[in-house]
């Protein structure tokens, strides 16, 4: 006979092999499961963004001190804006969309967009495809919507401010918006 000590004993080890055997036969039921989580929107505009279009992040790579001197500037990099089904007619009887503007906005530097970190003297410019420099804030001249897919395309160089030129690396955050009517 086993004393009060040893059926504890024995319970727990009963209980704890009830248990592994438990989570053991409850291991096959969850094996080829999964989940899928989406998110999305329904919107009142003529265009989607496409989804590789919303966030992008752009490499603007290392430059020389003494290339921005010489040059004036520094390298130059395309990006886009991919507009996806876009359509003209609108339910309820409201007006049709007939035209677009754009406007990339951030941190100010006069005409151009301010960088942080510990380089100094040095901002971003863009541009978009038909030379027309964008400026923080401001919306770029109106485009007609047309229905189906289009691409938007700019270009962003980094630039001398005017300020003392300082080494280091920098960042910056653009947004952009489109505005239909």
């Amino acid at each position: 006979m086993l004393s009060q000590r040893n059926q504890a004993g024995a319970f727990v080890l009963l209980a704890s092999c009830a248990l592994f055997s438990a989570m053991g036969r409850a291991a096959p039921a969850e094996q080829g499961r999964g989940q899928v989580n989406m998110h999305g929107a329904i919107i009142d505009t003529a265009c989607a963004i496409a989804a590789g279009s919303r966030d992008q992040t752009i490499d603007m790579e290392t430059v020389p001190l003494g290339q921005m001197m010489r040059d004036g500037r520094g390298i130059t990099k395309t990006f886009s804006i991919e507009l996806v089904n876009c359509v003209v007619e609108r339910p309820g009887n409201k007006p049709d969309w007939k035209f677009f503007q754009v406007t990339f906005d951030g941190h100010a530097d006069g005409t151009l967009f301010g960088v942080q970190g510990e380089a100094r003297g040095v901002a971003l410019k863009i541009d978009d495809s038909n030379g027309n420099v964008v400026i923080p804030g401001e919306p770029l001249a109106q485009e007609s919507v047309t229905p189906g897919n289009r691409v938007l395309k700019y270009s962003m160089t980094l630039m001398p401010n005017h300020q003392p030129l300082k080494a280091g690396a920098y960042f910056s955050t653009v947004r952009f918006k489109l505005d239909y009517f």
